[in-house]
């Protein structure tokens, strides 16, 4: 086990801070690893489907959007009027997902991330969590569509108490319930999905 391992969070202070302690620890190869695939990590294929999506959103279901905010403005009172609403609750959720995209595929990295055996985004793991055996993917749900593996994003507590650990590690977190959870690192293997 490594010496980041063994850190304890004071009480309150949970596995980001972990992940920051450990990040600090690691060597200069193992960082370099984890701060290149740090934010989305995508496959090509995934960000041409987020791609797609965007331009959709932004050139064409906006101005649908827009038009059918106006066709339901023009029906009359606003306050009593539910299509006017729906609408515009419509169009606050396209900006949002719009908002998504755009930090998703700005951020993204895209391809394939050299693998080194150090648990970054686009890491398949297998681990034995509170004595179960799992295996799952810590990265982003985009690239895991198609696959039936369960998706860990690295900003989890799970995902981010894994980041940077190999096959062999013991780690833990903390649960949204306060419970420490406990795993060890069996296997992690680049996805190729």
């Amino acid at each position: 086990m490594r010496g980041a391992m063994l850190w304890r969070a004071p009480p309150g202070l949970g596995p980001p801070c972990r992940g920051l302690v450990r990040w600090l620890t690691l060597s200069h190869e193992e960082a370099t690893t984890v701060t290149e695939t740090t934010g989305t990590w995508l496959t090509q294929e995934a960000f041409d489907r987020l791609q797609a999506e965007y331009d959709h959103l932004v050139n064409v279901k906006r101005a649908e959007i827009v038009k059918e905010i106006d066709e339901r403005r023009q029906e009359g009172d606003l306050k009593e009027n539910g299509g006017y609403h729906a609408a515009r609750d419509e169009q606050a959720k396209m900006e949002a997902r719009i908002e998504e995209l755009r930090h998703k595929l700005t951020n993204a990295h895209v391809g394939e991330v050299e693998f080194s055996g150090v648990i970054a985004a686009g890491t398949v793991v297998s681990a034995e969590v509170m004595g179960r055996a799992m295996k799952f993917l810590v990265g982003s749900r985009e690239i895991a569509d198609g696959t039936d593996l369960d998706v860990f994003s690295p900003e989890s507590p799970l995902g981010a108490a894994l980041i940077g650990c190999k096959a062999g590690d013991e780690t833990s977190y903390v649960a949204p319930n306060g419970k420490e959870i406990a795993v060890t690192v069996v296997a992690a293997e680049q996805f190729n999905g």
